[in-house]
């Protein structure tokens, strides 16, 4: 199962890594199309190179990378991102014994499972009102169609039901483990282990 798990963290950083490169090209075309016809404008070079000269901004780009950006936040924070892995405040959790770090545990996690659970069909509701909404210039490429703005905002519900997911999983894990290690703990149980292979 783990390998299962694995597998599809590795692909999830795959998707969201061609969705990065897709916003760096995306934007490498938007730059080109903006400044190419200036350049050969002043170098005198548009009767040489008339293509190139009549290049118009491409209007697309900059909504394409707002899509993308979108996507790529909530997916990856959905996905790839850990719990470990977000800033946190913890100050007081980190001074506290570890029987009431697995109370603040249970409670901050039940707490977003609920927030989000409780926030899911209102939030999905307004996704599924914007299906009348679609985007200004981006075309789907397969019917030339304008996008509805409900499958852009879909990976927000997706992200919601994955951090409901993800929190009601560390729910039991604390339940039967006991609370999350703090950085210092897995810094000094990595310590350890490296000092008894050597």
């Amino acid at each position: 199962m783990k390998r299962v798990f694995k597998g599809l963290s590795r692909l999830a950083e795959i998707i969201a890594g061609g969705m990065l490169a897709a916003i760096f090209v995306t934007f490498l075309l938007q730059i080109g199309s903006r400044y190419t016809p200036r350049i050969i404008a002043n170098f005198g070079l548009a009767e040489t190179f008339p293509t190139l000269a009549a290049i118009a901004p491409l209007g697309w780009t900059l909504e394409l990378i707002g899509i993308l950006w979108v996507w790529v936040i909530f997916f990856s924070c959905a996905f790839i991102v850990r719990e470990h892995e977000h800033v946190r405040f913890d100050i007081i959790y980190l001074s506290v014994s570890t029987r009431v770090r697995r109370i603040f545990a249970l409670v901050s996690a039940a707490a977003i499972v609920i927030g989000m659970l409780y926030s899911f069909l209102p939030t999905w509701d307004y996704i599924d009102f914007m299906r009348m909404r679609r985007t200004a210039t981006v075309r789907n490429p397969f019917d030339g169609a304008k996008i509805p703005l409900r499958t852009i905002f879909s990976v927000y519900a997706i992200f919601m039901a994955a951090v409901a997911a993800r929190y009601a999983w560390l729910i039991v894990d604390v339940w039967r483990n006991g609370p999350p290690k703090t950085e210092l703990e897995i810094a000094l149980d990595a310590d350890g282990k490296s000092g008894e292979t050597s």
